[in-house]
């Protein structure tokens, strides 16, 4: 059996790997993903293409040094064309959500698989999710209860906690949301023998 690693440290997408009994071996993939964002942005890439490049770079980084097969992931979020990356503090996360608030955003997640230094499965996914107009107090409270780990994702928001209740709607995968999309991702691993088919 291939191993099987995952190039993040993302503890979102180790939870969703672990709840579905996939045995891995996590590893940093050392990439700086700002410079790649600057990059990217300058020669006019939008955010799903970032998120697509970024789960590349992931792979690749460690499949030139690993054997076996390397999971590279990233989300990015996109309000009207526009990348925005993860709040730094509360206080940019409370202006994150005040943005949303009321609107719609996209959430581009991507993973590509590597295997000997080259990709060998990728997917992207876009999830569609709309914000209800909450209030300033619900606000308040939200990031009192969430704390540092609405800092977490580039929305803000965790959908298996009580970022759930910040939203009207959603169309979309739910892995996907929590940053690995997962079902193709298993059907690949069962095909090359990881899982049990």
């Amino acid at each position: 059996m291939p191993a099987l690693i995952l190039a993040s440290k993302s503890t979102a997408r180790r939870a969703v790997l672990d709840g579905a009994g996939v045995a891995y071996e996590a590893a940093s993939p050392g990439v700086d993903e700002d410079a790649v964002k600057v990059e990217m942005l300058a020669a006019g890439a939008g955010p799903a293409a970032i998120a697509e490049a970024l789960a590349e770079r992931k792979a690749l980084a460690v499949s030139a040094v690993r054997p076996g097969l390397v999971i590279g992931a990233d989300q990015t979020l996109d309000l009207d064309g526009r990348l925005y990356d993860k709040a730094e503090d509360l206080a940019a996360a409370g202006e994150r959500l005040a943005l949303l608030r009321g609107r719609t955003h996209r959430l581009h997640s991507a993973v590509v698989v590597a295997r000997d230094g080259a990709p060998v499965w990728r997917t992207l996914e876009t999830a569609v999710l709309t914000m209800r107009d909450f209030s300033d107090e619900f606000l308040d409270d939200y990031l009192a209860t969430e704390g540092t780990h609405a800092l977490g994702s580039v929305g803000c928001y965790r959908l298996e906690g009580p970022g759930a209740q910040l939203f009207s709607r959603i169309e979309g995968d739910y892995f996907s949301i929590l940053g690995l999309p997962l079902l193709g991702l298993l059907d690949f691993l069962r095909n090359e023998g990881v899982l049990a088919a």
